[in-house]
């Protein structure tokens, strides 16, 4: 008997059903709750447009080692619709490809629609069309401009449907956010701004996604908006419905460059210190803006005066290389703290302040189990505690101890476990002299020469000098750990290096590094 064409068409709907099984999206006040397991997220924003699309993989796999959970974007409306009703999603403005490549890499998705962004972009990612439209007022209760942002939005929510994005369709968009911000600004606008802010909830609730919303630095949001925090610390930030979830959408993990002003720094510790009180204060989603800044390309910068560089002095940086101790230190935190998910998530916390600004936070949950947090928020002072049982601690000024089973100290925030890395080389013994190019086969710049000299004489030696002919382009000169020199060739080629030095009696330790600074363009071939 022939096969019939439909068990092939019902075999292949199997097949697709079971590539988008629905994920369930929900939440309560301890965790995010997806497919029914509780949840602590760590999240990082990374600008899709902010990148080249070769640099997308490289950069999520690189979040994912790190520790993350999610990858969080913004929506540039700018970019996407620079002429109205005329759109581009090609390139780096692929958003779909995007997320479609966070989830094959394993992680969750957080979609922030705006479509007002500010994100140091320009105009705010508004197009400068929509400013020009006759009787348009932006971002209040406006009918023009509540009739293009419901345009807008809706055109990115369908996008995401039709590639199946969001977790209640098998996607890896657990989270979306409307709007941006708009409680720093909305007493400016009076009851017109609470009446778009609601409008704007209604709108969002409309569009039917199946995961929750949510609103950043918005007090008064409606429910069920969940309300957001952003800043450089939100642990001491609560949600307006006890019910929710607290989390921090934008931990800055840094701050955008300005021309002409110096580059802004925060320390690995002062971050670490930031997520770590968010957590031991009840927090469950951290996202750290940014975890890849990028690159302002064209003329995406906001302004006035902010440069090219979107660097943000971010755990991975402008061009999507590690930024160390940044980045190691924090995936050590995410490691320490997932330790602890699930008393987290599913424990009673209780609070001991101890004194001088120390405070033991303990989470137990119905089996016993313990995790403890002990910070000292003192900037001055370290605190030596006593918890008996549970041991001594150190905890220095402005940091806090992660406690496993509150007996096991895991992780401090101030304490770094590792420097920056540095590859370690195998010391090469040779009688004879061999140049930079035969050691180095050209995968590193620089080179260090050693030799002992031994002296009988000091009348003789103690006015030596040190004779060099080097082929590098310069020479730093060691004896018995003292920098005694530096040369280098103006013009590349080979140059003779002397200084008078003083040796002592006994042992003498001479130490020269050799470095390149490009190989020589013009290559000729030697005839012997």
């Amino acid at each position: 008997m022939g096969s019939s064409p439909w068990v092939g068409i019902v075999l292949l709907s199997l097949a697709f059903m079971a590539l988008c099984v629905a994920t369930e999206v929900t939440y309560d006040a301890h965790s995010l709750i997806i497919n029914g397991e509780k949840r602590i997220i760590f999240s990082g924003s990374v600008h899709y447009p902010r990148s080249t699309v070769e640099m997308w993989p490289n950069i999520i796999q690189k979040a994912k080692d790190g520790g993350l959970d999610a990858i969080e974007s913004y929506v540039f409306w700018d970019r996407h619709e620079p002429i109205r009703r005329e759109y581009d999603f090609s390139g780096n403005l692929n958003f779909v490809k995007f997320f479609k490549l966070v989830q094959e890499a394993g992680l969750y998705a957080i979609l922030r629609i705006g479509p007002y962004v500010c994100a140091e972009w320009n105009y705010g990612g508004f197009p400068i069309w929509l400013h020009n439209m006759p009787g348009i007022e932006l971002r209040t209760d406006n009918p023009i401009y509540k009739n293009e942002m419901q345009i807008f939005t809706t055109k990115i929510v369908s996008m995401a449907k039709e590639a199946n994005l969001f977790a209640s369709q098998g996607g890896p968009i657990i989270l979306a956010q409307i709007e941006n911000e708009y409680g720093n600004i909305m007493v400016d606008y009076g009851d017109a701004g609470k009446s778009y802010i609601k409008w704007c909830a209604q709108m969002a609730l409309a569009q039917n996604i199946g995961v929750p919303w949510i609103m950043c630095q918005q007090h008064d949001a409606p429910q069920p908006m969940i309300n957001t925090c952003n800043g450089y610390y939100c642990d001491q930030f609560q949600p307006n419905n006890p019910k929710s979830p607290k989390m921090f959408t934008e931990n800055w993990i840094g701050w955008f460059q300005k021309w002409g002003q110096r580059v802004p720094h925060r320390s690995a510790e002062d971050s670490a210190f930031s997520v770590t009180r968010f957590f031991q204060n009840g927090g469950i989603l951290n996202n750290y803006y940014m975890y890849h800044g990028g690159t302002n390309f064209g003329r995406t910068a906001g302004g006035p005066y902010i440069t090219t560089s979107y660097d943000y002095d971010a755990p991975l940086d402008e061009y999507g290389n590690l930024n160390q101790p940044k980045w190691g230190h924090l995936k050590q935190l995410h490691a320490a703290i997932k330790l602890g998910e699930k008393i987290l998530t599913n424990g009673t916390r209780t609070d001991k302040d101890l004194g001088n600004q120390v405070t033991l936070t303990t989470y137990t949950n119905a089996n016993g189990e313990r995790f403890c947090f002990l910070s000292n928020i003192n900037n001055n002072q370290d605190a030596n505690v006593d918890l008996q049982q549970d041991g001594k601690y150190i905890v220095p000024s402005w940091s806090v101890t992660i406690l496993n089973g509150c007996n096991k100290e895991v992780f401090n925030t101030a304490k770094r476990k590792r420097k920056t890395p540095c590859k370690e080389r195998e010391v090469l013994k040779q009688i004879n002299f061999l140049s930079e190019k035969e050691l180095t086969f050209d995968v590193g710049d620089y080179l260090w020469y050693m030799t002992s000299v031994d002296i009988n004489d000091t009348s003789i030696w103690s006015n030596a000098t040190l004779h060099v002919n080097t082929m590098g382009h310069t020479i730093r000169a060691y004896v018995n750990g003292r920098h005694v020199g530096y040369k280098f060739s103006q013009w590349g080629g080979n140059f003779t290096y002397e200084k008078q030095v003083s040796l002592k009696e006994g042992p003498n330790i001479i130490t020269l590094l050799s470095a390149t600074l490009g190989l020589q363009i013009m290559v000729q071939t030697l005839i012997r």
